[in-house]
């Protein structure tokens, strides 16, 4: 959620906080702060009034800071989050605090009771980039004011300062300065809380922490469909759908209504676009997002789905099967990734592994054993585990004979063109993935989707694979303990998951 050390290190002084009340304090400081810049501007707008430097200090973002001084043993646990690993004082800058209470409270109240730490808030040197509090429809201030006029006198996103150090184990912690205690610091979080409203056609706040990600409409609009079924249920968990767009249904609507509603959501206005069906208690629901084509996709809303921290994100889409033995409608369950979109090269170098996580491999052949009714042989013979070979170029078949080779050597059973991506960000952002393919052609074996063969297959097939991966998401609902595993943890890990 947030990262970036800033305090400095020495010890925190006076009353030790509580999880709660440190929270709360967050929260009371990053109101004041936008307030205080939201002020500023409309009286900037108003009549030319800039702010003063002493009205510029209020524009920050709060800090959380975290000493633990041990005075024996590290308390064991099995959790591969909310842990600390070396003595000393850790910090992170905090936005979005009250969206974020859930998240923060359960890295922290760890911390805090287990080993006892001490928490200590205060406002950071970082400052709040004033587009970042501005709410939709007043960005251009209706015309008065120019983005030139206003990044003369407020604080402005400087890319140079947004970035993924401490998620990439580039982060040097300068010596007597505070050890990160997040993946991600303010900045970078507000960053990508604006992009995934530029990309999806929904607020942030409406994204759930369960992930379908898919690279065909039709998936989404069986979703919406279920979905739909889910909120007309009177026992049902589910509360309401939001739309690309900002329309919502809610449990209870009239059932007309609520699908004219649904079916005209303007999804097609934006590059990605998501829906979120959001459950009445929890906030574990469930959301999907259409991400289109290509790794540079893949790779983008990953980039700014991950500071949300979701349990976990599914692919599932199509793929080209490059095995004889295949058949169209047959799944693809990942056990490994040949990365040829080459997105991802300096990030996460193709000589590191990218594991198959073995919680959510488990859950998805449950789930497809329970969806399809089919056991044993009969499953092993519709859902083939092994490599997926991922290009960033969608004529791959153009280079066959270069390619050949490589694609033997990895035993490779299907092609497609997001999942390497999607599961090499998951593992490098420390978001629990999994990737399930349907075969909708075969290309090295001239099964290709003729118009009439296409359809019936698309009708036939994506229902069952949906209901696959909203199968899987239950199985993994109640095994959060195992997911968030020690496989994707760095030996120099900050304490927040």
């Amino acid at each position: 959620m947030a990262g970036g050390a800033t305090a400095g290190g020495g010890r925190l002084d006076g009353r030790a906080l509580s999880a709660e009340q440190a929270v709360e304090q967050l929260a009371a400081l990053h109101q004041a702060s936008v307030a205080a810049l939201r002020a500023a501007l409309a009286r900037f707008v108003a009549d030319g009034t800039a702010p003063t430097p002493a009205v510029r200090a209020r524009f920050r973002y709060p800090e959380l800071r975290l000493e633990w001084r041990p005075d024996g043993p590290a308390p064991f646990t099995r959790r591969a989050w909310a842990k600390l690993q070396a003595p000393g004082l850790y910090a992170t800058t905090v936005t979005q605090p009250a969206e974020f209470r859930r998240y923060l409270l359960q890295q922290l109240q760890p911390l805090v009771q287990e080993y006892g730490a001490r928490l200590a808030v205060g406002p950071s040197a970082q400052e709040i980039p004033y587009p970042y509090v501005l709410d939709s429809g007043d960005e251009l201030f209706q015309g008065q004011v120019t983005p030139g006029e206003l990044a003369r006198h407020f604080p402005t996103p400087i890319l140079s300062t947004v970035g993924d150090e401490i998620a990439d184990g580039e982060w040097k912690t300068p010596d007597g300065a505070a050890m990160p205690l997040a993946l991600f610091d303010a900045v970078r979080v507000d960053y990508s809380l604006r992009r995934l409203v530029h990309y999806t056609g929904t607020d942030w706040r409406q994204v759930q922490p369960w992930i379908l990600l898919t690279n065909y409409q039709r998936y989404v609009d069986q979703f919406v469909r279920w979905a739909l079924d889910q909120l007309r249920r009177t026992d049902g968990p589910y509360a309401r759908l939001v739309l690309p767009g900002g329309g919502v249904v809610r449990h209870g609507d009239d059932p007309a209504a609520a699908e004219r509603l649904a079916l005209a959501a303007p999804w097609d206005r934006y590059q990605m676009p998501a829906w979120h069906l959001c459950r009445a208690q929890d906030g574990d629901g469930i959301s999907i997002v259409n991400i289109g084509v290509g790794p540079s996709n893949a790779k983008n809303i990953t980039d700014h789905l991950a500071v949300l921290r979701p349990h976990c994100w599914l692919m599932i889409g199509h793929c080209g099967g490059l095995r004889q033995s295949q058949t169209i409608g047959d799944y693809v369950l990942a056990h490994g990734y040949l990365r040829r979109d080459k997105i991802l090269d300096d990030l996460v170098p193709p000589e590191v592994p990218v594991p198959a996580l073995a919680e959510v491999q488990v859950a998805l052949q449950q789930a497809a054993a329970r969806v399809t009714g089919e056991h044993g042989e009969a499953l092993k013979r519709r859902l083939r585990t092994g490599t997926v070979v991922t290009y960033d170029d969608r004529n791959w078949e153009l280079r066959w004979t270069q390619e050949r080779k490589r694609i033997n050597l990895s035993r490779a059973i299907a092609v497609d063109m997001e999942s390497g991506t999607l599961a090499a960000q998951g593992y490098r952002l420390r978001v629990p993935y999994g990737t399930l393919l349907c075969v909708s052609d075969k290309p090295l074996h001239g099964e290709i989707k003729l118009p009439g063969a296409a359809s019936a297959f698309y009708q036939r097939a994506v229902g069952e694979h949906l209901a696959i991966g909203l199968a899987t998401l239950d199985i993994l609902r109640d095994q959060l303990g195992a997911l968030h595993s020690r496989k994707l943890r760095s030996f120099d890990e900050p304490p927040f998951r």
